[in-house]
């Protein structure tokens, strides 16, 4: 974690790195946290760090650690598994609202994002990831539900410190970038029954991955 040195809430910037730190791996699961050793590598008072540290827990990033403080939560199967439950449900709405609202420069800028996303397939890693993540938010957005926006983002946080994992087998980021792809033609075709269709499928399906990957049962040959 980079020292933090402007001033626009110190509280909120402590939390936005602490987060990336905790979603990209840099701190690991079961890693201990205290507002002094934090402090101390962000170069702040330990108040913002408390501040910080107590919203994570509370969204569940991190969570108690006996008398001795915090730690970094481990991965949930279980929070993996109600998240997609739940983005089951949303995707499909969101999809629907966002085909009814989008215009030409919208699917225009989906493309760009699903070209940027088949570049990022062949390096793999982070940037994967965050592909992954704009093009799901680019359908929230379209959606103009901030429910779906604020809710669906978190979500994502959670669900980018898995995705490492599924994304390393290439042919698992292909069929993604795919799927996606699909989606978008659908939408840009007005049918927005397909779109939903198809991306209730694309989250199951990436559920399954997720899940037989956190589990070990996972076969790379297939």
């Amino acid at each position: 974690m980079e020292p933090l040195t402007n001033s626009e809430t110190l509280a909120d910037r402590a939390y936005g790195v602490i987060l990336d730190a905790i979603c990209d791996g840099t701190l690991k699961p079961g890693e201990r946290l205290t507002q002094a050793s934090v402090a101390e590598r962000l170069n702040v008072s330990r108040q913002p760090i408390h501040n910080a540290l107590q919203v994570l827990k509370a969204q569940g990033f991190v969570h108690e650690h006996g008398r001795r403080g915090l730690c970094v939560a481990p991965i949930d199967p279980n929070l993996f598994e109600a998240i997609y439950q739940l983005r089951s449900a949303v995707e499909p709405l969101a999809v629907r609202l966002a085909t009814a609202r989008a215009e030409k420069a919208d699917f225009h800028h989906g493309r760009k994002l699903i070209e940027q996303g088949v570049k990022a397939a062949a390096k793999r890693g982070g940037a994967l990831i965050a592909a992954d993540m704009r093009f799901h938010g680019w359908i929230y957005d379209l959606s103009d539900n901030p429910l779906i926006v604020e809710t669906m983002r978190l979500n994502w946080r959670h669900l980018q410190r898995g995705m490492g994992e599924v994304l390393r087998h290439p042919k698992l980021s292909k069929r993604m970038w795919d799927e996606h792809g699909a989606i978008l033609d659908a939408m840009e075709k007005g049918d927005a029954d397909r779109a939903a269709l198809l991306i209730h499928g694309h989250v199951a399906t990436a559920y399954e991955d997720v899940r037989t990957i956190l589990t070990g049962e996972f076969d790379v040959r297939t």
